[in-house]
C-alpha cells in the first residue's frame, strides 16, 4: 500500500485522471451527418474510413480544463478524442471523464438532435498506474452484454425499492427503506465498467441533464482516486455529497 501512495496514477495531457469513456450517439439523419460534422473546424477526417478526430481548437478552443497548469497549447492542437461511425451510430472515444462531460454539451450545441442524439456512455471505474498494461482499444474495454446486465440489474433494484416505498405503511417506513437501500448501494464495490443512459426529453433543459451526468461521473472519479490513495472506506455517497457541495457551492445555489 505504501508503494502505491508514493506512485501517481496515469493522467492525460490536460491533467485529469486517465479513465477511458465512450459516448454513443444515434445518427438520426445519416444523409446530413457527415456534412454537418465536417463543417466544424475542430473536427479533422482521419485516414481510416468513417473516422474523425476532435481537437482542442477553433470551436472547442474555449473548453475549460481546471488541471492544465503544466500544459501549454502549442502550434499543434491537442486531440481530445476520436469519433467512429459504425452501424448507424457514432462512437466518441475519450481518455477522461472531464472530456466526456465537456463533449456531451459541446456536440449537443453544434450538432442538433435532429442529426445526432446522445444515447449512452460506457466508462471504467478505476485509475491506472503509470506502468500498468492498458487495455487495447475500446472494443476490449466494453462488453455490451455485461454492461447491459449491470444496467438492467440496477434498474430492477431501483424499481423493487420504489414498490416497497409505495407500499410502506407510513412515510417514515418509506424513508427507512430508501435510506437502507442508499446506504447499501453506496458501500457496494463498483463494477469495472458501467453504462450510463441519457434520457433527452424535449421537455427538460439539456444543461440540467448534462449537469446530472457530470455529478454522476465526478462521484465515480472521486471514488477511484480516493481508493487509489488508500481511503478504502470512501463511498459513493461520500463522493456524491462532496460533488454536490462543490457544484452548487460554486453556483451559489441552495439545495
Amino acid at each position: 500500500m505504501f508503494d502505491r501512495l508514493q506512485k501517481p496514477f496515469l493522467t492525460v495531457e490536460t491533467g485529469e485522471a486517465y479513465q477511458p469513456i465512450r459516448l454513443t450517439y444515434d445518427i438520426t439523419q445519416p444523409d446530413k451527418f457527415v456534412d454537418a460534422l465536417e463543417q466544424l473546424r475542430c473536427i479533422k477526417k482521419n485516414t481510416t474510413p468513417n473516422s474523425w478526430s476532435w481537437f482542442w481548437h477553433e470551436e472547442a478552443e474555449d473548453l475549460n480544463f481546471e488541471s492544465t497548469d503544466h500544459y501549454r497549447k502549442g502550434e499543434k492542437p491537442l486531440r481530445l478524442g476520436t469519433l467512429t461511425r459504425r452501424d448507424g451510430c457514432l462512437y466518441l472515444n475519450l481518455p477522461s471523464f472531464k472530456r466526456a462531460c465537456l463533449a456531451a454539451p459541446f456536440f449537443h450545441r453544434h450538432l442538433h438532435a435532429d442529426i445526432l442524439k446522445i444515447n449512452s456512455a460506457d466508462f471504467i471505474n478505476k485509475v491506472f498506474a503509470l506502468d500498468e498494461r492498458l487495455p487495447h482499444g475500446f472494443t476490449e474495454l466494453f462488453k455490451n452484454d455485461e454492461l447491459d446486465r449491470i444496467l438492467h440489474q440496477r434498474v430492477e433494484d431501483y424499481h423493487k425499492v420504489k414498490e416497497l416505498c409505495e407500499d410502506a405503511e407510513s412515510p417514515e417506513e418509506a424513508f427507512r427503506i430508501l435510506a437502507e437501500f442508499t446506504e447499501k448501494e453506496a458501500k457496494k464495490r463498483l463494477p469495472y465498467a458501467e453504462r450510463y443512459i441519457f434520457d433527452m426529453k424535449k421537455s427538460e433543459d439539456p444543461e440540467v441533464i448534462f449537469l446530472a451526468f457530470y455529478i454522476f461521473l465526478r462521484a465515480r472519479e472521486l471514488v477511484a482516486i480516493k481508493r487509489w490513495f488508500g481511503q478504502t472506506g470512501y463511498s459513493l455517497s461520500d463522493a456524491a455529497e462532496e460533488t454536490v457541495v462543490q457544484v452548487f457551492g460554486d453556483l451559489n445555489i441552495e439545495y
